[in-house]
């Protein structure tokens, strides 16, 4: 036998994504295989999809594209693979295989019988695996900062969501299996812990019978990291028992990402969340008083099928009267195979983008006050790039989540990786401006 081929990943779409990307990388690297930055050099190139709306789908196309026309062995996985298997071995003859969600770590095998001369097609209909604590893994992302899934799936079915068809359901991994992960990242120099699933406060309902984030956060209170974070955290999971593991487990931030998507109930009930719909108000009331410095961050979709002006009026009034920290909104994408595709009343794309700009313009006052507040403190940044012309550092604070949040720009010196206290000088509607405090 030869030398084994080297191989590229080309990453796309979300952080559940990117830990599908980390594992085939650390089992690639395991094996044996090259793994090259470079797309030129590499023999194959690993193309890891997003299908979760229109425009993730186009990105994932245009980069198949570039790849094809630049003659590579392309190896499709993630969730475009599990949407359009058979569509994407017809249109793109350089695909040598396509790798379903379920299925990333059977890739060395995959890329073995590849090799081999076979075109395949290694797609389980129902997702079901989960990786662990065992399962090799080469972290891509900056050294401080690393996702944790705790579970992988949802048992959900919103109306404008073609994730559980692409996932599959729910499945969750055992408190041990999360808090031994946690304990090797840890052993690496993880500084930021970031706990993600598609519903985290739904963490553990489908193998304890009940949800279990209170406990689980209370188990990862014995690891040794500084900042752990939750992602995901649906209103109604958070009970009065995980918001006191919030309160009382030092490392647990008390950042909340809550992913309301509109608040008219009416609207919530065509999205089919009506679970949501009587308890917006009251419930982020409740979050306030229990978690008075609590970070909130939401995201909304606007221009859902049927949303009158008086459904969007509502929703204007509700992002006024809460003053969340970070807003994102979308605009409703139409997804084949979603119930909400075929809904009456489909608004014109560019209602939409009205909307949402609307909405982001209501925000970005409300996110400018909420800066100006840190200036005149100290607070704690986790370093995590430094430019090497102007020497200056940007990093995070603890208010700001990697790529979604803003960033805090740092004169002075600090590790990369490490977290430092930075003295906040300056603030604008998106990132924070400051000078480490050296004792």
């Amino acid at each position: 036998m030869g030398d084994k081929p080297t191989i590229a990943i080309s990453h796309l779409g979300c952080e559940k994504n990117r830990i599908d990307t980390e594992h085939m990388l650390g089992m690639l690297t395991e094996a044996g295989y090259g793994v090259d930055t470079n797309e030129e050099l590499a023999d194959y190139v690993i193309v890891n999809t997003c299908s979760f709306i229109e425009a993730a789908r186009l990105e994932s196309v245009r980069t198949l594209v570039e790849l094809a026309e630049a003659n590579k062995k392309i190896v499709i996985t993630g969730c475009m693979a599990q949407h359009f298997q058979e569509q994407l071995l017809d249109e793109l003859p350089e695909a040598v295989a396509v790798v379903g969600t379920g299925d990333y770590h059977k890739i060395v095998n995959v890329i073995e019988r590849v090799e081999l001369g076979e075109r395949v097609k290694q797609v389980s209909i129902e997702p079901t695996y989960i990786a662990d604590e065992t399962t090799p893994r080469y972290r891509t992302t900056t050294e401080g900062v690393a996702y944790l899934r705790v579970a992988e799936g949802c048992d959900y079915r919103c109306a404008f969501c073609i994730i559980p068809h692409l996932r599959g359901n729910q499945r969750s991994r055992t408190i041990e299996s999360i808090v031994a992960e946690a304990e090797q990242l840890v052993a690496q120099g993880v500084q930021e812990i970031i706990l993600i699933s598609q519903i985290t406060t739904n963490y553990g309902l489908d193998i304890y019978g009940q949800p279990k984030l209170a406990e689980l956060l209370q188990a990862l209170g014995k690891v040794n990291v500084p900042w752990i974070r939750i992602h995901y955290a649906y209103p109604t999971g958070l009970t009065q028992g995980v918001i006191a593991a919030i309160k009382e487990t030092p490392n647990v931030l008390p950042y909340l990402d809550l992913p309301l998507q509109h608040s008219h109930p009416e609207i919530l009930r065509a999205m089919n969340r009506p679970w949501q719909g009587r308890v917006n108000d009251g419930i982020i009331d409740r979050i306030k008083t229990a978690l008075p410095t609590a970070v909130l961050r939401t995201t909304f979709i606007v221009g859902f099928p049927g949303e009158t002006s008086e459904h969007f009026e509502h929703l204007l009034e509700f992002v006024r009267r809460h003053e969340f920290d970070h807003v994102g909104v979308f605009t409703f994408s139409p997804e084949e195979g979603t119930p909400a595709y075929n809904l009456p009343n489909q608004l014109s794309q560019e209602v939409m983008d009205d909307r949402r700009d609307q909405l982001m313009a209501l925000q970005q006052p409300i996110s400018q006050k909420k800066n100006q507040q840190e200036v005149g403190k100290i607070v704690d940044v986790l370093i995590e790039q430094e430019n090497p012309e102007s020497g200056e550092l940007i990093g995070r604070s603890s208010r700001f989540s990697p790529e979604v949040d803003g960033q805090v720009y740092v004169q002075g010196q600090a590790k990369l990786g490490t977290i430092v206290p930075v003295a906040i000088h300056h603030a604008d509607e998106y990132d924070l401006y400051g000078q480490v405090v050296n004792n």
